[in-house]
């Protein structure tokens, strides 16, 4: 029998020592020195709330020695067996973790435990609760009916990270109170977000990126196994939402996490699905995921959908291929489809209707790294002169701490940039360097500075004659460009109002952080001096004031959240740049958005900018956003630019206090409600 029933166990006496001293495994408080060779200490320190502390130092043959730390209302001890049994509000303390139960039997030889009722397994960050848990803390293995708990992916590899049992090191403290219910102190911490979308090779021109992390978790499921770092869950469900019932669940009936490097771990599952509410389930058609402590950006990377209607004909659809992957380095191969391009214009199989996209990632040391990127537009005429966009930039960091610049090396092939009324302009060859300054706060003024400096050796289109030859094929031309500019930016609040409460149904109802309502007033002053190798000269001083502001808490169900901005910007300067792409076209500029909500998470908005001299409109955004706590879908269509994108984001949060069963259902053991 592993355990037996027994009365309550009294402190050990010399008597009871000595009659315990007798049987092969067992000796209470034998003295260190008559301990044979092969004997090692097993100490268990023993308290009953309201009596004394009693410590038991029990020798065992051929097992490792572990310390004991056992609280409860009632104790008892069976020396034939080597059981301990505990009842009542128990803590138990060993190498491993932090465990709590209603009633727990320990297997002091074999290191196996059996806790009953309201179980609660903590090591370091990582919370687990069940109605059973059996555990062997010497394989550290167990399984956990039941399951639930939270999991922070920081410290998941080091709190169930490979260690020696009796290596005091080891041993950590718990950092949260397992025993506590309800959430408390909700913070929004980092996210993830995917998205879709928008024109590639676009400089000057922000879109949504992808990638991120989301650190803490809650989880439920039928059955969780326990292997040292490796888990394997039935019925599994994932959330990253505080409050129960949760907005968004990633599900699986099946799950296995595996170490399968020091720095990555493989997820396996059977039919894995996002769920919406408890209703709407989006199947994601994949059974494997790797995550990389180095790069967690690929979880939702099956295939995108992107717009760009300049170079790929409108639509486009395609799929990330890692070639080659390490540490420092990464090869990806992206082919795309122009699915608009196929189906409207050229015909699905024609040559113009295909290309894709490489990109090497890496870095040489922590402080310097390359990005290369190059794509192709389509494999019918002249692919090198109308189809290929190439770039290469070396990154350099420079200096230290707060100080530290960034040196960036340079090169590009059909560059295409955004230049205001102008549109978009290609830059055919450019090669150079530029090194930017962090950003400077100047003391206590609420003033920041930040600066940059560049010489590059550019090839573009002129409208400058005297630069052209007679005879030539194109309007473009080559020179040297040395560039400075520097930017000063301050701004103070008009006014704040309050938040509400961090709770689901009132700060966190629509948004994963309370609004503060706010008005700001901004300044900013920029200016920049260009010389050019043709004698040519372009110097411009920006200066631009706004206000920004939010309005209502969004917490209630219509128009009680409005996001505001309104900027004017006006450039003064002399001379003109000889080439198209740089050329400072937009002397006065307004700038103004309005972000509204219409009903419950639904919002609508714009953002526009407007040349003042001549009317024309330089940009013009349309926004459509579904906002809830947990997540975020936002749709935005530029007509102006001809750019689409969609990006989904999943809010990463932090918080204390443990949080309630994701479905409010008792459940009966034994004919017991409990």
């Amino acid at each position: 029998m592993l355990f037996a029933d027994i009365p309550p166990f009294p402190p050990p006496t010399v008597e009871m020592a000595s009659q315990a001293s007798s049987v092969s495994h067992l000796a209470l408080n034998q003295p260190l020195e008559s301990l044979n060779e092969e004997q090692t200490i097993t100490q268990v320190r023993v308290a009953v709330r309201g009596g004394d502390t009693q410590e038991w130092k029990i020798a065992q043959n051929n097992q490792a020695g572990d310390v004991l730390e056992i609280t409860a209302d009632k104790q008892s001890f069976n020396p034939e067996t080597q059981v301990i049994t505990a009842e009542g509000n128990v803590t138990a303390e060993f190498a491993q973790g932090t465990l709590i139960a209603d009633e727990l039997r320990i297997n002091v030889e074999n290191r196996f435990a059996v806790g009953t009722g309201n179980i609660g397994f903590q090591r370091g960050e990582q919370v687990l609760n069940g109605d059973r848990f059996e555990y062997n803390f010497a394989q550290d293995t167990g399984v956990i009916t039941n399951g639930r708990g939270e999991i922070f992916q920081p410290t998941l590899r080091r709190d169930f990270g490979v260690g020696l049992a009796n290596d005091a090191s080891a041993v950590t403290l718990p950092q949260r109170e397992i025993r506590e219910r309800g959430v408390r102190d909700v913070e929004q911490d980092e996210g993830y977000q995917f998205s879709i979308g928008g024109g590639a090779q676009v400089s000057e021109f922000a879109l949504p990126d992808t990638g991120g992390t989301v650190n803490r978790l809650r989880f439920e499921a039928d059955e969780l196994q326990i292997d040292g770092a490796d888990f394997e869950a039935t019925n599994m469900r994932l959330t990253n939402d505080p409050f129960s019932p949760p907005e968004l669940e990633l599900r699986a009936n099946q799950a296995n996490l595996q170490q399968i490097s020091p720095t990555r771990d493989e997820l396996t599952v059977s039919n894995l699905r996002l769920v919406f509410d408890d209703g709407f389930s989006l199947p994601i058609p994949r059974n494997r995921i790797v995550f990389d402590d180095e790069d967690r950006d690929r979880f939702l990377n099956i295939v995108s959908f992107g717009f760009d209607s300049d170079d790929r004909g409108g639509l486009f659809v395609e799929r990330d291929i890692s070639i080659f992957e390490n540490r420092n380095w990464e090869l990806t191969f992206t082919p795309q489809y122009f699915v608009q391009r196929a189906l409207l214009d050229e015909g699905i199989a024609d040559a113009s209707t295909i290309g894709g996209r490489v990109n090497l990632e890496g870095q040489f040391s922590p402080r310097t790294r390359l990005s290369a990127d190059g794509s192709i537009t389509g494999l019918d005429g002249n692919i090198l002169e109308d189809n290929f966009r190439g770039s290469l930039l070396l990154r350099q960091a420079v200096g230290r701490d707060e100080g530290e610049h960034t040196l960036n090396i340079e090169a590009s092939f059909r560059d295409r940039v955004f230049s205001g009324s102008l549109g978009f302009q290609d830059v055919q060859r450019s090669f150079g360097a530029v090194i930017t300054s962090p950003t400077f706060d100047l003391g206590d003024s609420g003033v920041s500075l930040s600066y940059q400096g560049g010489v590059q050796r550019i090839n573009a289109e002129t409208d400058a004659e005297e630069l052209l030859e007679r005879d030539r094929d194109n309007d473009r031309v080559s020179l040297t460009r040395y560039q400075a500019a520097t930017s000063l930016s301050w701004g103070t609040p008009l006014w704040e109002g309050e938040t509400l409460p961090a709770t689901a149904e009132e700060g966190l109802r629509y948004t994963p952080r309370p609004v503060r309502p706010n008005l700001q007033f901004t300044t900013g002053l920029t200016g920049v001096t260009s010389l050019y190798s043709s004698g040519d000269q372009q110097n411009y001083l920006n200066a631009s004031v706004g206000v920004e502001g939010q309005l209502g808490n969004f917490s209630e169900q219509t128009f009680d959240y409005t996001d505001f901005n309104a900027t004017y910007t006006q450039s003064i300067g002399v001379g003109e740049s000889p080439f198209l792409f740089d050329r400072l076209v937009d002397r006065q500029r307004l700038s103004f958005g309005v972000l509204q909500q219409i009903y419950g998470p639904v919002l609508a908005g714009f953002q526009t900018s407007l040349n003042l001299d001549d009317g024309n409109v330089i940009s013009n955004d349309l926004i459509l956003e579904y906002s809830r706590r947990t997540y975020n879908l936002r749709l935005r269509y530029n007509p102006t630019l001809e750019i689409a994108s969609v990006s989904f984001q999943i809010n990463g949060f932090n918080w204390g206090g443990r949080s309630d069963p994701f479905d409010e259902v008792n459940s009966v053991q034994d004919g017991v409600r409990r």
